[in-house]
Formats: C-alpha cells, sequence, structure tokens
C-alpha cells in the first residue's frame, strides 16, 4: 500500500512538473501568422491574456493592458480571444480597443498549451527568466502587474 502510494505521488509529480515545463516552452500563432514563443520573449515579462469580446472584466482590463504595453519596453503581452464565433469580428472589435498586442485566436488547445484557464479573464505572467510568476484569474489591472513586477525586482 505504501509502495503504491509513493508511486501514485512520483507520478503525480512528474505530471505537475511536465504541466509546467509544457506552459514555459509554449508557441503560439497570432492572427496574423506570426509565431510568438515564450523563449523568443527571454529578458522581457510576458504577460498572457485570456479574454472574450462578451466578458465584461475583460474589456475593462483591456486599457490596462494597452498602457503597460506602451510604456514598458520590458513587457511583452498576447492576448488570447476566447469563445467566439466569428475571428474577423474579433480582430475588429480589438481594433476598435486600440490593442496594441498580438492577438491570439484561441481554443482549447491553446488553453490547454498555457495552462488551467478556470474563467475568463485569466492571465499568467512570465518572468524575464521565462518561469511562470503568477496565475490570476478575474480582472487584473495594470497596478496589480507593476506591483507584481516592482517585487520581483526587489522594489
Amino acid at each position: 500500500m505504501k509502495k503504491q502510494l509513493c508511486r501514485l505521488f512520483f507520478l503525480l509529480v512528474l505530471f505537475w512538473v511536465g504541466v509546467g515545463l509544457a506552459a514555459e516552452k509554449f508557441t503560439l500563432t497570432d492572427a496574423e501568422g506570426k509565431s510568438h514563443s515564450l523563449a523568443g520573449y527571454r529578458g522581457k515579462w510576458v504577460i498572457v491574456n485570456f479574454w472574450a469580446t462578451w466578458c465584461p472584466p475583460c474589456l475593462e482590463e483591456i486599457p490596462d493592458l494597452v498602457a503597460i504595453k506602451e510604456a514598458r519596453k520590458d513587457v511583452e503581452v498576447i492576448g488570447i480571444a476566447m469563445e467566439f464565433q466569428d475571428a474577423r469580428q474579433v480582430m475588429q472589435f480589438a481594433d476598435g480597443m486600440f490593442v496594441n498586442y498580438p492577438i491570439v485566436l484561441g481554443d482549447r488547445k491553446v488553453s490547454e498549451s498555457i495552462g488551467q484557464v478556470d474563467g475568463l479573464p485569466t492571465t499568467f505572467i512570465y518572468d524575464p527568466q521565462g518561469k511562470l510568476a503568477e496565475r490570476h484569474v478575474g480582472k487584473i489591472t495594470r497596478k496589480q502587474i507593476e506591483r507584481l513586477i516592482g517585487a520581483r525586482k526587489g522594489g
């Protein structure tokens, strides 16, 4: 019995580590066909934001994501649109919101390549070494992101 529990624990640890490694090595293709990999942004903070056009908290956080992308050269933002009917409508919507970062047209496969998305919005923030620094479910603000980056930089 003890041996079986140890095996189960070992398998769970391997699974957990494997899921973490997979997320830290993602490659995404945006709606314009450009590839974005976490490794390609080494040295920068990477914010991966899952959102939908019908989601009020998602729409409220877009201006903060646009502002942080515009203000900080050490931050990259990737938006992943989920649960949509028409890709063209999503891109027109993003243009109307003055989104200045790439938009990926997401699905279950895309979300599984990043990590668990329990609801929208969900944001994954990776440090400049490509390690997951935070997973945030719900609306996130520029102030929260700046606070996290400042705390990780030591001030």
